[in-house]
């Protein structure tokens, strides 16, 4: 049988919308699960005094994170439909843990966005869609999930949808092309079969309208781009860092150059879930085993690239960024942390260059002297470190970014000129 076509896929939203028991009841929809692991998760659930969790406790791996009964981490997990082999990015919705969501969005091919028909749009379902936008997911399923909690009342689904739908617009999306689904993950209606209690409900089911979404174009013309998430050290094999290729081809025998490490090695090897591959591309999560480099000197946040084509290190670059959720005002001088791609870092904003009406793109004033909530400008940056920061329009996925201060995202942003740093 050919390998169906891989997507990867992020389920985002406020924290207790059920986005982990939508997650495990798709897993146990599409046998990605057993009864029998089911059977343990509920005995497990019980013994937490969380009954309704056996769905979410499938992704919420970590014991911490069964005892507080909320998702920390980034967990990977995946499931065949009819047309695609999905890997799920669980992003955490507590708010804390934002920054994770962050790397989890910027994977990922499609979102689907849950919101609890109970209560409504809260402040995170707002960030996490507003983030999923910058981010560049332009693929957006809206689950209205707990609809047995109210009833599958059709009237209240309808005023929870025109919400949301207008929250959507003002974000820029375009409302036409985005599903809305009532459903109930802990009950399964509307998850892989139609429910009998909504009748008046004729759209798809949340499986078949993830069967729908597609792919992006896989910029596999590009040069190699692989951020790094995680270099591990494994006795035998020796280094082996792991990443997603986010453009490019790499092939076991690659010559490579990892920065800002400055590295220069072979690709030996490369492997996705235990199995050998002879090349990778686009969408690919990664691990790869290099000659001749300790672990200690390559990390997280490091991208990988050909070595006739190395990643851009950014002595300063230019972006547009959208002013999402800052206090007071931001000036320049700001210091926030900077995630981009899987590095995270201080960075100081060095210059407010324009204002600009997010309407219409025009400019409304030059140099002006601070930035609030909701305006967008173009302004200068300058890394307290090296780190490799590409153009948006050549490489979307490491030309866009979040700011994050305050334990909250402050602002986001995509990247439009770079100052290389001579390495």
């Amino acid at each position: 049988m050919a390998e169906k076509p891989h997507m990867n896929i992020v389920f985002i939203g406020h924290v207790d919308h059920g986005k982990s028991t939508t997650v495990g009841r798709i897993l146990y929809e599409t046998k990605a699960v057993s009864e029998q692991d089911l059977k343990k998760l509920k005995e497990e659930a019980a013994k937490f005094n969380k009954p309704t969790f056996e769905f979410a406790f499938v992704m919420d791996s970590l014991k911490e994170e069964r005892e507080r009964g909320i998702t920390i981490d980034v967990n990977h997990k995946e499931f065949k439909s009819q047309n695609y082999y999905f890997t799920i990015i669980d992003a955490p919705g507590h708010k804390d843990f934002v920054k994770n969501m962050i790397t989890g969005a910027s994977q990922a091919d499609a979102a689907v966005l849950v919101l609890s028909a109970k209560d409504g749009v809260q402040a995170q379902t707002r960030e996490h869609a507003f983030l999923a936008k910058v981010l560049g997911i332009t693929q957006l399923i809206v689950g209205i999930n707990k609809i047995d909690a109210i009833e599958y009342d059709r009237v209240k689904y309808e005023d929870m949808k025109t919400q949301i739908s207008t929250l959507l617009k003002t974000i820029g999306y375009d409302v036409s092309k985005v599903v809305f689904i009532p459903y109930s993950a802990l009950q399964g209606d509307n998850v892989s079969a139609k429910s009998p209690k909504m009748e008046w409900y004729q759209g798809p089911t949340l499986l078949e309208a993830l069967d729908k979404l597609t792919l992006p174009p896989k910029p596999t013309d590009k040069p190699l781009r692989l951020p790094l998430q995680d270099v591990y050290s494994i006795s035998g094999f020796g280094t082996v860092p792991v990443g997603r290729v986010e453009t490019g081809v790499m092939k076991p025998g690659d010559n490579i150059i990892i920065m800002p490490s400055n590295v220069k090695t072979d690709v030996k090897s490369i492997e996705m879930h235990h199995q050998q591959l002879t090349s990778a591309g686009p969408g690919d999560n990664v691990g790869f085993n290099i000659k001749g480099v300790d672990k200690g000197v390559i990390k997280r946040g490091d991208v990988v690239g050909p070595s006739n084509s190395p990643p851009t290190v950014a002595e300063e670059f230019t972006a547009q960024i959208v002013v999402i959720n800052h206090p007071t005002a931001i000036a320049p001088g700001y210091t926030p942390v900077f995630h981009i791609h899987t590095a995270q870092l201080a960075a100081t904003i060095t210059e407010i260059v324009e204002q600009k009406d997010p309407k219409t793109g025009t400019t409304l004033k030059k140099n002006p002297e601070f930035i609030k909530n909701g305006d967008v400008a173009i302004v200068k940056i300058k890394p307290s470190k090296p780190v490799v920061v590409e153009k948006y329009t050549d490489f979307p996925q490491l030309g866009r970014f979040a700011i994050r201060d305050m334990g909250q995202t402050v602002a986001a942003g995509v990247v439009l000129d770079v100052v290389k740093k001579q390495m």
